[in-house]
Formats: structure tokens, sequence, C-alpha cells
């Protein structure tokens, strides 16, 4: 039976692809909108006209596509910033707290339109706290009805034209709607010798009568709104407001298209093998022994470096901001501190680090558990905190940020910290330690990744069953990467996350080892020297430092951290290579060789392939052979701390 293939199945994927970033615009605009409230500013204009584009978009497209429900709800929120584009609400901050509901709420609806399930049921009960006069802040209800006429603003882009489009058409179809006193600014024209016949330089601007509801204006945009700027209002427009409203041409925004993230999974999988190649070829060029002023070495040369280009712009496409990763995040503490009944606002940094989006999707369940612990574990109730002079709100922080070639997260509260006595009582009680067994600080935290064991008070929606920071930690490993914490009681606690930038590839030192290939990301790798050259000296009965940049370090013998040689000594002409934790703990790895460096393609180690400490991947080299990536930083990790990174100088 032959499949028919749906021409409208492409289009709908569109529309939801442009609802996750409208959904997105409307959030920022929120999240604005309260810092203004919060430090007693007036709200940029423009932050109110952005909101009120994204919701106006998601009707748009909600109605072409049937999705009633979502029209709906969409119309009764965007009457709302209409209300505070035309000067008759202000924004405050219990109208902002409804508004983000009614964000969140949005987002359902677009996702239940998508999974074709059923319709969230608490939208009436948003629209219906949005549409009182007094909780939106009208203080006479009379102020609803909107009696100003609508000023219009239209400036085409010249891609609105480049498209095919003409601006003819949308003024045509406004004087059909009443439009009047049609004004058009010429003040962009360039002279006559400097003009361009194919670039706008045209803006109009008119007023249509009251009674016109302001969809069926918008509606004439419908397909060219992301060709244009348009402003419409009920009160007359400033000169600063039309100077902040329409920017100059020069500022018309990039065009871009988007991309089926399959296709991408697929370019970036044939570069990974074309990189593969390309090394094989290097390889099998080196053992021919060519004369180096030979035209095929010029060209290797040229290929290697389209090859890494290539590389490059395939990673710069797959990258994208940490942020939509955060928002949602900020709804968790949201819906969680509703209903546990403890005050909490989510502060977010760094959330324009850019992270490969694989990454970014599998970070986004084990984080989610993470932020819900935080509000409900981490977090004391209100009247707790108030004992102990702390803020009746809680704050917890989310920051990332690049360290040492791998991207870090940061999840902190300003809670209760960890109850280690609980944790240990627990953990005694299920036979996890003996009662005579001596744990420092960071060992009764790891308890908490135990699967089963649970510190909680109760059973809830929440928490209280054992599940989850070992699904955690279970997740952040399967992704090559670290957790860890640090607690303070009666401070908080802070969870970090180590990562790989990307799953796909990297720059790489290729060493020895005990006949042992391995790669360690050049990320991390400070400094390389001869280790009979150095100063080492001994510390305790097994452990050894040695002297690198001014400062002595732990000696790490790679091949007996990873098994692969028995304790002894080195080889002569062993190389150490100073390193650097994302924590920015330093250590000297011990190899035998240092080969070369280049750009590997990273391999997961899946199936049967038991995880070692210190290893994180592999990959293929030029010669066909296997080589293992390492783990810097968990190798530095496997050094007690009060060793790791000795900053005295002898």
């Amino acid at each position: 039976m032959v499949e028919l293939h749906d021409p409208m199945s492409e289009i709908r994927a569109g529309f939801f692809a442009e609802c996750a970033e409208r959904i997105e615009q409307l959030h920022d605009a929120l999240a604005a909108l309260e810092e203004s409230c919060s430090n007693g500013r007036t709200a940029d204009p423009e932050i109110i006209n952005t909101a009120f584009r994204a919701i106006h978009s998601i009707k748009g497209g909600g109605g072409a596509f049937g999705f009633d429900n979502l029209v709906r709800f969409a119309h009764g929120v965007e009457s709302v910033f209409d209300l505070m584009r035309c000067g008759q609400v202000a924004p405050s901050s219990a109208l902002i707290a409804n508004l983000t509901r009614a964000g969140d709420h949005l987002a359902d609806l677009v996702d239940a339109a998508q999974a074709g399930k059923e319709v969230p049921a608490n939208g009436s009960e948003i629209l219906e706290a949005l549409s009182t006069p007094t909780s939106i802040g009208v203080s006479d209800p009379m102020e609803f009805g909107l009696t100003q006429p609508w000023i219009l603003q239209f400036r085409p882009h010249t891609s609105l034209y480049a498209s095919g489009n003409d601006a003819l058409f949308q003024l045509v179809a406004l004087r059909e709607l009443g439009a009047a006193d049609i004004c058009c600014d010429t003040s962009m024209v360039p002279d006559l010798a400097a003009l361009d016949p194919e670039k706008a330089c045209l803006t109009w601007t008119l007023s249509l009568p009251a009674d016109r509801d302001e969809a069926e204006i918008v509606e004439i945009f419908d397909f060219v709104v992301d060709l244009c700027d348009l402003l419409v209002q009920r009160k007359e427009l400033s000169s600063a407001t039309v100077q902040n409203t329409v920017p100059s041409v020069s500022a018309e925004t990039a065009p871009s298209m988007r991309v089926d993230l399959d296709r991408i999974d697929r370019l970036m999988n044939l570069v990974g093998e074309l990189a593969i190649s390309q090394s094989i070829l290097v390889q099998c060029i080196a053992e021919t022994r060519p004369d180096p002023q030979s035209h095929l070495i010029e060209r290797l040369e040229t290929l290697t470096g389209l090859t890494r280009n290539l590389q490059d712009s395939v990673m710069t496409i797959r990258a994208q901001p940490v942020k939509s990763l955060f928002q949602r995040m900020a709804r968790v503490v949201r819906e969680t501190s509703a209903a546990l009944g403890k005050p909490a606002r989510l502060r977010l940094e760094g959330e324009e680090t850019e992270l490969d989006r694989t990454v970014i999707e599998r970070l986004a369940d084990p984080l989610m558990h993470m932020v819900r612990n935080a509000v409900d574990h981490g977090l004391e109730s209100p009247a707790e905190r108030k004992t102990q002079q702390k803020p009746a709100e809680g704050t917890i922080t989310l920051s990332a940020a690049h360290r040492a070639g791998r991207l870090v997260i940061e999840l902190s509260d300003d809670g209760r910290g960890l109850d280690r006595n609980r944790i240990r009582a627990k953990a005694e009680e299920r036979g996890l330690v003996t009662a005579d067994a001596v744990l420092g600080d960071a060992l009764t935290n790891d308890l908490i990744f135990h699967p089963g064991l649970s510190t909680a008070m109760g059973l809830s929606d929440i928490s209280g069953r054992g599940v989850g920071m070992d699904v955690v930690k279970t997740a952040i490993t399967r992704l090559g990467g670290r957790i860890s914490i640090v607690s303070e009681p009666g401070r908080g606690t802070r969870f970090t996350l180590s990562l790989p930038l990307t799953l796909a590839v990297m720059d790489g030192m290729v060493v020895r080892t005990a006949r042992q290939m391995l790669v360690i990301p050049v990320a991390a790798i400070l400094e390389t020297a001869a280790l009979q050259r150095l100063d080492r000296r001994k510390a305790g009965d097994e452990g050894e430092l040695v002297r690198m940049r001014d400062a002595f370090v732990s000696l790490i013998d790679t091949g007996v951290a990873l098994g692969i040689r028995n304790p002894g000594c080195p080889p002569g002409s062993a190389i150490a290579v100073l390193i650097a934790a994302e924590d920015g703990r330093r250590a000297a790895l011990i190899v035998d060789a240092v080969i070369d460096q280049r750009q590997v393609v990273v391999k997961p180690l899946r199936g049967g392939f038991a995880r070692n400490p210190g290893i994180s991947a592999a990959t293929i080299l030029g010669d066909g052979q296997i080589a293992f990536i390492c783990d810097p930083g968990e190798l530095a990790r496997s050094v007690p701390t009060g060793r790791a990174d000795l900053t005295a100088v002898a």
C-alpha cells in the first residue's frame, strides 16, 4: 500500500516551530516587564509590542489550522496586552504573574495541539483572572470601551518586495476598512545618485475607525508579518515612539530558514565520516613518504583545512543557547513553589551559553528533577526562613558557563543545606553503610545518588519515593558528564554539572600510554614537558608531586589510573601533561609519548562497554586504530583534594 504524503504536515511543523520561538519571546518580554516593575521603572513600549506580536502570531496560525481553543485563549491574553499598549493598563507584579501563568498555559495548548491530546482544563480560570477590570489594574470598567481611532504604522522591508509581495495590496485592503489620513514618510529616501531601486525606504502612517476589531486589521498583514515593521495602537504616536519602533532600513533582520533537525544530524554524521576518511588518507600518504614540496602535500593540506572548516560550520548549526532549557526550569520553579507553598524565584545566569542541541535535549529531564528537589528539599518553609532571618522568598540560581572545554551548569539554592545526619541515618537503615563507617562530607553527600534513598518526611506528587537523584546521575553519566555537590548547613546547596560541549567532534592531543592510544581534550591542556627534567617530590607513602608553572601539582600515571599498566616506573622518555579541570583543579598526567594534535570524531561507548573511570568516549584514528578519549577532570578528581592543586611555591 502506498503511503500518501500529507502536504500540510510540513506547514504544521513550521507553525509549531514558530510557536516555540514566539512563546520564548513572550517569556523574555514578561521577564523584562517584571524587572521593570521591581525596579520601579516605566515599561518599555517595545517590550509590550513584542509580547503582543508574539501572541498575535500564534493566534493567527492557530486559526489557520482550526485550533479553536488555542485561538480563543490567545485572543483573551492578547486583549490585555492591547490595553497595555494603549496605556489604559499599567504592568504590575500581580498582572505579570497572571500573564506568566497564561504564557505557560499557552505553551500547554500548543503542545496539546501538536500531539493531538486533550486540552488542559485551567484556561478559563486564567482568562477570568485576566478579564476582571480590577485584576489588571483598571479602576473604571468603562475604560474597557475603547473609543480612540486606531493609528497604524507600516514599513515594508526590502524582503517584502523580493518575495513577490507589494505594499499596495495592504494599503488597498486598509482603505476598504475605512483607512483615512494616509501619510507616506519619505525621509528615508536617499538622493537620486545614491538611490537603490530595490531597497525599501517608505513608511506609511494612517488612521482607522475605532469600531474596527484589531484582529481584522492585523489579519491583512498575516502573510507579510515577518517582512515588515507593523505598529497598531489607539493613541497618537510621539516622535520618540516612532523612532524606537521603526528601525532604519539597515537594521533589517538577516534572512533565515528552518531545517529539519534530522537532516542536520545526518549531515553531522556524514561530516564525521568525512573527517575519519580524511585522517586515514593523511596517514596513508604519510606512509608513502612523498616529497614535502610536492603538490600532493599542498592539496592534502587544503583538504584538511576545508574538512575542519566544514566541521566547525556544522557544529555552529548544531549549537544553540541553553536559554530555552533554562526558561523551562522557570516554569518548574513556579509550579513547584505554588504546590508546596514555598515562594521561590529563579535567577538565571549565562543563558546565552551555547551547547550542542543533543546535549540540551537529554539534559532537560535530569535538570527538571534537580530544580524540583531544590524547591522541595532545599528551601525551607516561609515560617522557618523567617526564624532564620532569611527573606520569605527563596532563591534558586541556575547558571551556565564554558570552562576547560566543557559546559559547567551550576544549580544552587539559599536553603537549609543537606542534612548529613539524616542522610547517614537513612543509609544505615537501608544497609548502605555500617554504623562504624567513617565518611567525609563529600561521601555523605554522594549517598543521595543511591537508588531508593530519600530523606523526605512523606510521599507526595513531587518527592518521597527515592526516585530522582539516581536517575539524574545516570543521565549525566550517559552524556559523558559528572555531577558534584557542595553544601553548607543553613546556607544552601550547590550542584555542579560538567558536560561535554558536543557529542560529535573535538580537538584532541593523541598520546600513547602502555601501547594504548589515548586522546586528551586540548581545551584542558595547559603545558607539556619531559618528565625527567621536572622537579619531583614525594607526597605521603604513594603520592608524588611535580613542579610545573611554579607550583607543585599531583602526578598521575595515566596507565596505572586507567588500569592498563601495573604500578611502577614510567619509561625514561615519559611526558608530563599539565591539565586543568573545569573546577580549577590541576594535575599532571604521565604519558609515554605525544603523537600529534588533531580534530577527532567522538564515538560514545555503548552496549557491552562498561564505563571506565577516566574514559568518556572513543574515536577512530587515521590508521584505523580505536583510541579512547580521556576525561581529564575525572582523572584529576581521583586525587585527594589536599594534593590536587598545591599553589605554594617550593
